[in-house]
């Protein structure tokens, strides 16, 4: 992970163990890329993704809204293999909202602004996303392995829904673990170990960020986005990247 900073670190930068990008993520838990992507990389991304929506289809029973609170993400994605199972496919969780009372879509959602309602990983547009740590979901042996690129597809602001994070927070270690059920005689498929404690919102910083802007995600840092209120959509792309060497990938990970 120590190499993939350096290698985003600017070329006037040493990239040595000095660097000060390197540094910052190192006391912070995170780091700001500005204007990484062009705008046209960043046109290309959103353009693959509402083709992947368009084409997407999703069977009635396994259609089931994301959310990083704990007693929706075990009556939704915990009782769902079409969940669990989804580690190494391309498959869909909607927000809150975007299905009707009989799990269908709404009608919107085929093109225009509806598109903004669904998608978790993609468009992360209308709800709030608790205080939370990649790593209660994406867990290493050892820890501090996960590293997150959140990629801002379009400007992000305080209005439109902008992360924030605790600076520090990834040094206190994990809260809370999800993971696969001890037990398949219960419909769930995944529980909870721990609990999240609660934040004080003081402690938060937001980061806006400007379309083609990069920020790196430590797995252990708190972060959270507040509810989309503005006009304006906030397309986003995200994934996570495990540091292979000397780590191990926890096999109750969903």
């Amino acid at each position: 992970l120590t190499r993939l900073l350096l290698c985003a670190a600017s070329p006037k930068e040493s990239g040595g163990e000095q660097s000060p990008r390197l540094f910052q993520f190192r006391e912070d838990g995170f780091l700001v890329l500005e204007h990484f992507f062009t705008a046209e990389e960043c046109d290309s991304m959103r353009n693959q993704i509402q083709r992947i929506i368009a084409e997407m289809e999703v069977p009635l029973h396994c259609r089931t809204e994301f959310s990083t609170k704990e007693e929706e993400q075990l009556q939704a994605q915990g009782s769902s293999d079409y969940f669990l199972t989804s580690g190494d496919k391309i498959r869909f969780f909607f927000e809150k909202g975007a299905l009707d009372e009989r799990g269908k879509p709404w009608p919107e959602l085929a093109t225009g602004r509806g598109q903004e309602k669904a998608l978790k990983d993609i468009n992360d547009c209308f709800v709030a996303v608790t205080p939370h740590q990649d790593a209660t979901f994406l867990h290493t042996e050892p820890l501090g392995r996960i590293l997150g690129f959140w990629i801002a597809l379009e400007d992000v602001t305080l209005e439109n829904g902008c992360l924030w994070f605790i600076p520090g927070s990834h040094t206190n270690g994990i809260s809370r673990r999800m993971v696969r059920a001890a037990s398949r005689t219960s419909t769930r498929v995944v529980e909870f170990v721990g609990s999240e404690p609660a934040y004080d919102d003081s402690q938060f910083k937001p980061l806006p960020i400007s379309k083609g802007g990069l920020i790196l995600i430590h797995g252990e840092v708190v972060h959270k986005s507040e509810l989309n209120s503005s006009e304006s959509s906030r397309h986003a792309f995200t994934f996570h990247v495990m540091e292979a060497k000397d780590t191990s990938w926890s096999k109750e990970n969903w």
